[in-house]
């Protein structure tokens, strides 16, 4: 078996510092997201390849770009935080210049793939995708208000949008379904993650909305938009985007989701914090997933 050299092994583990920069995990879902919203914005048969590929490696390096700048800019917050200490920019393993050239070039690339490959529309959404992340999302709205991730979940919900743009090079209404979707979601999945890192957020002194109004609050904040959600999710039913496929997933997903968001109000725990959190991520995932067979195999 071939071993690696001390200069390989050291161009990998930069490689793999740089991999982390992008947030992989969450890089994945945006995508996901996205590759769903360019299989429904075609009424019958399939998107063209050589679209959906340019599109998804576009909105991939923009998205790794804005997670990027994104740990740049939160570098000491996040060297107080347990849950993201490790990241090489908040190690000191990458300098900031790294970070900063990384990010440039990346969404560079991605951009620049979007405007010639795919269409210019796409582009300039998933710009300001990038700057309501990276900017107006992390330097002004998460050190200031308890309702940022309310506000900033704007751009975390453009990914079908994108998507649908990337295809039919316009913005329509039901695109438009699809962001409110993810725009409903977000804050009670993010808010189940600050619930069980409260302690974290408090010592880097961001206003997370536990840290600034309590758990119960909180909590029931979480309750109150799981019902919200449901509500918003069974709107492709009745405007005929989607069908009763798509309709019983929805019903079934989300009543697990209440069901979650529910026990976390009256018998709260950081366990089952970090289970609704879990499972928020595999029900947006399901969610869309049944939004696709639905749309092919509609009955």
């Amino acid at each position: 078996m071939k071993t690696l050299t001390l200069d390989q092994y050291d161009v990998v583990r930069r490689l793999r510092q740089f991999s982390v920069l992008t947030k992989p995990r969450v890089n994945s879902l945006i995508v996901f997201c996205a590759i769903i919203g360019m299989f429904l914005a075609v009424p019958e048969g399939i998107p063209s390849a050589s679209v959906v590929l340019a599109a998804t490696l576009g909105i991939a390096c923009v998205a790794g770009a804005a997670a990027a700048m994104n740990c740049l800019i939160e570098q000491q917050i996040d060297a107080r935080m347990a849950r993201t200490r490790a990241r090489p920019s908040a190690r000191g393993e990458l300098s900031n210049s790294e970070t900063l050239m990384f990010a440039g070039v990346l969404g560079a690339i991605g951009l620049w793939m979007l405007y010639a490959l795919v269409n210019p529309l796409t582009m300039w959404l998933t710009f300001a995708t990038f700057v309501g992340y990276a900017v107006i999302y992390t330097i002004f709205l998460k050190p200031r208000t308890p309702q940022n991730i309310v506000i900033g979940g704007a751009s975390g919900a453009m990914p079908p949008v994108l998507g649908w743009a990337a295809v039919t090079g316009e913005v329509s209404a039901d695109a438009l379904l699809l962001f409110l979707i993810i725009f409903a979601w977000t804050p009670p999945h993010f808010w189940a993650l600050a619930l069980y890192r409260t302690a974290d957020y408090a010592r880097a002194g961001l206003p997370m909305l536990p840290v600034t109004h309590g758990s119960k609050y909180t909590r029931l904040s979480v309750l109150l938009y799981t019902f919200i959600l449901f509500g918003v999710t069974l709107l492709p039913f009745a405007t005929r985007m989607s069908g009763l496929i798509y309709l019983v997933s929805a019903v079934v997903l989300g009543g697990m989701f209440l069901r979650y968001a529910w026990r976390l109000y009256v018998d709260y725990s950081d366990t089952l914090s970090q289970r609704t959190f879990r499972f928020s991520i595999v029900y947006l995932s399901l969610l869309f997933a049944a939004l696709l067979v639905d749309h092919y195999l509609r009955f």
